[in-house]
């Protein structure tokens, strides 16, 4: 019964994070970025909407500057990537490291801000599950066809080619570092833009909202592409495999804490949740096919796996 009462929220929860865990799809699947700056932009991106509704502006701008906020912060680590040759996943600690001491700025200095949920004129909040998880949905849907129809334009194709094979796509052409930059700004907005909302639903912004949000991203992918890609392996049904996926691990989530698990122990449940689903192709490959599995460093060292 007490799971029952908690299944709402664990639902709510499950689509923004699922929403953000889109943005890592991007990054991660289309770029083959592992892009670390998300534990920052999805703080940005609350701490934005935050403090400007505080300020009293209307919900459409809060969340409109806090995706342009969180495109800026992709830009800024497509840029220390392509620009100044940072490999990808340090440009990321980098840019989460200077969005810390940003997010604080935002705050004004505090480690939190409050939303006067009574004043605000907020899409979502945790006092109203229903209406939240139809309010996400709606903008989760909004987001999957928006990125449908970009992705199947030219720009968007190249951006996919970039992330397949961008020797091939620099011979045939195309500017693989300007879409690294593009990619990686969408990515970031899309992050941030679940920060928005999560702002909303909690009715605060914290200064650690963020802290392990790549993890619960990556759970939220490896989860839902398990399932989604064995029935209809296309670019929808990722994104929708995806949002799955956090709504999955968020229920598991919410199921372990009513098991009396520590909170101190979350962070390591997650962690332990991605392992799980990063084992799988490989235990499956080793175990229970006559295939051998290929080497982890196969294809890195040239000739010692020849």
């Amino acid at each position: 019964m007490a799971f029952l009462n908690v299944l709402p929220g664990a639902i709510s929860e499950g689509l923004i994070w699922g929403l953000m865990a889109i943005g890592v799809y991007i990054s991660y699947k289309i770029l083959d970025i592992a892009d670390l700056s998300v534990d920052g932009s999805i703080c940005t991106g609350a701490c934005v909407c935050a403090v400007m509704l505080a300020g009293g502006n209307p919900i459409w701008l809060c969340m409109l500057v806090a995706i342009l906020a969180g495109a800026l912060a992709g830009v800024l680590t497509g840029l220390f990537h392509t620009a100044l040759g940072i490999p990808a996943i340090l440009a990321g600690i980098l840019t989460q490291l200077i969005l810390y001491s940003v997010n604080l700025a935002i705050l004004g200095g505090k480690s939190l801000i409050a939303i006067d949920i009574r004043s605000a004129d907020l899409l979502l909040h945790m006092s109203n599950n229903p209406m939240a998880i139809v309010s996400a949905g709606l903008i989760i849907a909004s987001t999957i066809v928006v990125l449908w129809l970009f992705f199947y334009t030219e720009v968007g194709l190249t951006i996919k080619s970039t992330g397949e094979n961008p020797h091939i796509s620099r011979a045939q052409g195309v500017n693989v570092n300007l879409n690294k930059v593009i990619g990686l700004a969408i990515s970031n907005g899309i992050v941030a833009l679940a920060g928005a909302l999560l702002a909303q639903y909690k009715g605060s912004a914290n200064i650690n909202d963020g802290r392990g949000a790549i993890v619960i991203g990556l759970a939220a992918i490896f989860i839902g592409l398990s399932v989604s890609l064995k029935i209809k392996p296309n670019f929808v049904c990722s994104l929708i495999g995806v949002i799955g996926g956090g709504i999955v691990y968020y229920i598991i989530y919410n199921f372990v804490i009513l098991l009396g698990l520590k909170t101190d122990y979350l962070k390591m449940l997650s962690a332990i949740i991605v392992a799980l689903f990063l084992a799988v192709p490989y235990l499956k490959t080793r175990y229970f096919t006559k295939q051998k599995p290929i080497p982890i460093n196969a294809g890195n060292g040239g000739g010692d796996n020849a």
